[in-house]
């Protein structure tokens, strides 16, 4: 199996709108990405922030859980949290697994957006012990901007209910999903 790691982006990411916007950070993201990629034996879980301030609550709320009172509580949760990574940019996150040529950033998206992997693909790449290191990365806000999608090397196809035409999951559902579907016991 091949090295797979997650990332939370939060710039650049588009607004309702379409606009290039940085989104805020939530708690909850903080926690839940962190516990599935724990769950699904992703190497690291890397929170991309380029504010110095959201970045240190990040720390703040890591520290809580890795070294605080809560460590001791519930050390399940110390253990995911160990994972978190907090960077101020995606090639941060990149270089931190070894740099562009040692590393393959596959993005995600809620919507058709061209061609794309799908997961029984994306599962079978990552099966094989050879190759270079995963970057699984989401989006947070209405999805990761343009020069994020054109610069990845491959789109994961978006996820679909099985009912009807809603599809506006959590960005904390949709890294679950996917990280089952890739990563899950078969």
């Amino acid at each position: 199996m091949r090295r797979c790691a997650v990332a939370l982006v939060h710039h650049p990411v588009l607004d309702g709108k379409g606009a290039v916007v940085t989104t805020a950070v939530t708690n909850l993201d903080v926690h839940d990405l962190a516990r599935s990629a724990r769950t699904y034996g992703a190497s690291d879980y890397f929170l991309v922030h380029p504010i110095e301030a959201q970045r240190s609550l990040v720390h703040r709320i890591r520290e809580h859980w890795t070294d605080g009172s809560s460590a001791r509580r519930i050390p399940d949760r110390r253990e995911a949290l160990g994972l978190l990574r907090v960077v101020e940019t995606l090639d941060e996150a990149v270089a931190a697994l070894g740099g562009r040529d040692r590393v393959e950033v596959w993005v995600t998206a809620a919507r058709a957006l061209g061609p794309s992997l799908s997961f029984a693909e994306a599962r079978e790449r990552l099966g094989h012990d050879e190759g270079r290191a995963v970057l699984i990365v989401f989006g947070t806000g209405w999805g990761l901007a343009p020069p994020v999608l054109e610069g990845a090397d491959a789109l994961l196809e978006p996820i679909r209910g099985g009912r009807g035409y809603y599809n506006h999951l959590s960005v904390r559902s949709a890294c679950a999903i996917a990280l089952d579907r890739l990563l899950g016991a078969r």
